[in-house]
């Protein structure tokens, strides 16, 4: 969430970065208005308070004396009345304001590209040349469905669409990359291994940024406590330590987390229709830091290679884009993406985000730090990343790694996980 103090302050530069996402921000002078509006009634009821402690002062005095009262009762009969109409003013200016910062994406860093989509991206580096086969490539749903692995027509039988079932050495692959993944990152980079619960209430999913903006797109338990399935690892990770002052000494925090994450997808209709690529229910190890705001530029590069670490020990070619201003998730100022080569499409698709939120999600979560003792708190940043989406690196093994006779090869990192090099 914004600051509105900065809001104040720097409007002009607010609502300037903001128009490069796209979209109209001027009602950001509205809620300035409202906000100076607010300040106005604070005051107003400062005043009204002051009076009423100075005539009880007086009518003290006065009874001591043995004076009569009566005309300072008179005084102040009705300003209980008068403070409680303002009161209610206030907190209808407050639940205002607090909704439109809500629904306000974070400011996108001055240094990004600026554009409308993922067309003005820009590709800061290449890994590996794009695969080449001196055969037909099969896509990744004809290849499963071949070797009896995936099943998209029985998991439509039994849920619907856009889920599907693993079996045999397709769940193993799956189960054998997200182990892969969690050790490289918690024995090799240093990350503590966290699995949180799968559901998570309202305050979580405001804390991180997907309500109110984005709450077509969850899955909600249909009671009475307000529980959502978990969307990414991100919002049950980051909202651990909502409310809570954390210690200089112990930052960078640094969590990977595994999760099933759950997405309506909404707006997604006809994309991505075939195959394991757009889902409603997904693998992902995610990778979680809480940082001070001195250090999370330099840690958003150290995660980002944390993150390309997992395909280049894969063997997998991929590029690396800095996102422009239109194509950043809301929640965050700096994003790079992670883009994998698939043969299917002849192209690279996302396979990972490594983004840095700065103190956006820790104001909407309450999250601050000490830098001692003595220090006033402040607030973290926070970032994460994929590290990576589980379900599309299995896109991108089955199809890089296939053979003429329709066979896979099992990068040499998992056949210990696999206890097999072909799956068949």
């Amino acid at each position: 969430m914004l600051d509105i103090k900065d809001l104040r302050e720097q409007k002009e530069r607010y609502i300037e970065l903001l128009s490069r996402r796209g979209g109209d921000f001027s009602y950001l002078e509205e809620v300035l208005k409202k906000d100076e509006e607010r300040r106005i009634i604070i005051k107003k009821v400062e005043v009204l308070k002051a009076k009423r402690n100075e005539a009880s002062k007086k009518i003290g005095l006065y009874k001591r004396e043995r004076k009569n009262p009566t005309e300072i009762f008179k005084e102040i009969q009705f300003i209980g009345d008068d403070i409680k109409v303002l009161d209610e003013q206030l907190k209808m200016l407050d639940e205002e304001i607090k909704y439109q910062l809500l629904i306000t994406p974070n400011l996108p860093a001055e240094d990004i590209p600026i554009g409308k989509d993922e067309e003005d991206n820009q590709e800061i580096k290449r890994y590996m040349t794009p695969t080449k086969f001196d055969f037909e490539p099969l896509p990744h749903w004809d290849l499963a469905t071949k070797l009896d692995i995936l099943d998209f027509e029985r998991a439509t039988k039994i849920t619907g669409s856009r889920f599907t079932v693993y079996k045999g050495l397709g769940a193993r692959l799956e189960r054998a990359l997200f182990n892969f993944m969690l050790d490289l990152h918690a024995i090799e980079h240093g990350y503590t291994e966290f699995m949180p619960p799968y559901l998570v209430n309202r305050a979580s999913m405001i804390g991180t940024g997907q309500f109110p903006k984005f709450e077509d797109d969850a899955f909600k338990v249909d009671d009475d406590r307000e529980l959502f399935l978990n969307p990414t690892a991100e919002v049950p990770t980051i909202n651990y330590y909502r409310d809570e002052v954390l210690d200089m000494k112990d930052l960078p925090i640094k969590f990977t987390a595994f999760t099933t994450a759950f997405r309506k997808e909404a707006g997604s209709a006809g994309r991505d229709t075939r195959g394991i690529i757009r889902q409603h229910q997904f693998n992902k190890v995610e990778l979680i830091k809480f940082t001070a705001p001195e250090d999370s530029s330099k840690e958003l590069e150290l995660m980002l290679k944390d993150s390309e670490k997992v395909l280049e020990l894969l063997g997998l070619p991929y590029r690396v884009v800095n996102l422009c201003t239109g194509d950043l998730g809301f929640s965050m100022r700096k994003t790079y993406d992670i883009e994998v080569w698939l043969p299917s499409y002849n192209a690279y698709k996302e396979i990972g985000s490594i983004s840095n939120a700065e103190d956006y999600q820790a104001r909407r979560a309450n999250i601050k730090f000490k830098r001692d003792a003595k220090s006033k708190p402040e607030y973290v940043h926070t970032l994460n990343g994929s590290g990576l989406a589980v379900g599309r690196t299995v896109v991108a093994i089955l199809e890089n790694f296939q053979q003429e006779d329709g066979t896979i090869i099992v990068p040499k990192v998992l056949q210990p996980y696999m206890k097999v090099d072909v799956i068949k």
